[in-house]
This record gives structure tokens, sequence and C-alpha cells, in this order.
């Protein structure tokens, strides 16, 4: 079909981690000066960048606004990780797999609607990961606000049957989008770029990591 294909590279900006740290949240955010050289080389490679938070015991929109000065660029977006979020006393990467409602996750998309309307920036893109369904909670309630694409990004992996199933069950209907994450690794006889393009998850998803 006519649609443009653009690289895109994920940046692991904020590390969950399993001490509480100088701040007591339990997460390790990259300064900006660290994150600087691959945004710029990504730019100059024409390829957009997302900047995945890890939110630990604080919240997304707290974290995401720490990184304001790159997302003024308009080849960066953001992507947010509710296994890594820890409601206390819940330690991050210990135990159960983490939530967000959608109502934290609008938050940050209605921040990003405004910079991008006071910086006149394309549409940026809000990715989601999501691979159980209590990952994101009253998911029905999420908003689509002006200049900003959300896509649910399925991060399971498994054999192909799993990752069907669970595709099956975090895939979201327009306006939203759905993203797939492949695994070298873990992933089970992986999918093959020409398999995902060939159509074999439904609804097609328009974002596709490898890890």
């Amino acid at each position: 079909d006519d649609e443009d294909i653009i690289g895109c590279f994920e940046i692991i900006a904020t590390i969950a981690s399993a001490s509480a740290g100088r701040d007591g949240n339990y997460a390790n955010e990259l300064p900006i000066s660290d994150l600087e050289p691959a945004v710029r080389a990504a730019r100059r490679a024409g390829m957009y960048v997302l900047l995945d938070l890890q939110p630990g015991r604080t919240d997304f929109l707290t974290q995401a606004k720490r990184y304001r000065r790159l997302l003024r660029r308009p080849h960066v977006g953001l992507a947010l990780d509710p296994e890594w979020k820890a409601t206390p006393p819940r330690i991050p990467g210990r135990g159960s797999v983490g939530t967000v409602d959608a109502a934290e996750v609008n938050a940050v998309s209605e921040w990003l609607s405004t910079l991008v309307a006071e910086e006149n920036l394309p549409e940026k893109l809000l990715v989601v990961h999501q691979f159980q369904p209590r990952m994101l909670t009253r998911r029905d309630m999420l908003v689509e606000p002006e200049g900003v694409a959300v896509v649910v990004h399925m991060d399971g992996f498994g054999t192909r049957a799993a990752k069907q199933d669970t595709y099956s069950k975090v895939k979201v209907a327009a306006p939203w989008d759905n993203g797939l994450k492949l695994f070298y690794d873990e992933d089970v006889d992986m999918y093959q770029p020409a398999d995902v393009l060939a159509g074999v998850f439904e609804p097609m998803p328009v974002l596709i990591t490898y890890q």
C-alpha cells in the first residue's frame, strides 16, 4: 500500500529499580545529557525516538515532564510501561506486574497535546505497553487529544499461539492503534516481518518493535 514506513528507536529513559534510591521513587531517571547523543543520531538517520518510562513508585506525568526539552523535538515521543509501576508496599519487578489507570495515561496525553500546540509540533506518538488486561485499568476511558496518537503495544512473549492469544486480549479498536513487540530470544519461532505484514495479527499493528 501507500503508507510510509518510519524507523523507530526506543530508549529506556527511566529505569525501575528494586532499591528506593536517594529520592525514594524506585526509579533511576537518566539525565538528558546521556540521551542527547542517541536522540541526535536518530534525527540524522531519519528515525523517530520513543522515550520509554518505567516509573517505579512515581507517576508517568512527573517523569514525562523531566524530558520536556527532548519532547519539544518533532521526532521524539513517549512510551509508558505499566509493568514497572509499583504501588506501595510493592517493589518494581518483585511479585505481580504493575498497573496504571486510564486517568493517569490521559493526564500524559493531554500534557503532550498542550506541548504540541504550544510548540507547533507534528503529531506525537504515545505508546502504552500492555500484555495483561490488568496493566491498564478502565481502558475504555482513554482519550486521544488533538496532536497525539495513542498506541496500545502488546509486548508479551512466548510461542506463536501465546502471542496470538495475548494480542487478542489486549488489542484495541479505532481511534486507538495497536503495536506489537517481537523478541529475538524469548519468542519461540519468532514471527518474521513478512508474517506480520501479511496480516497474521488483526488488526494490523502500526508499530512493530524488536527486542
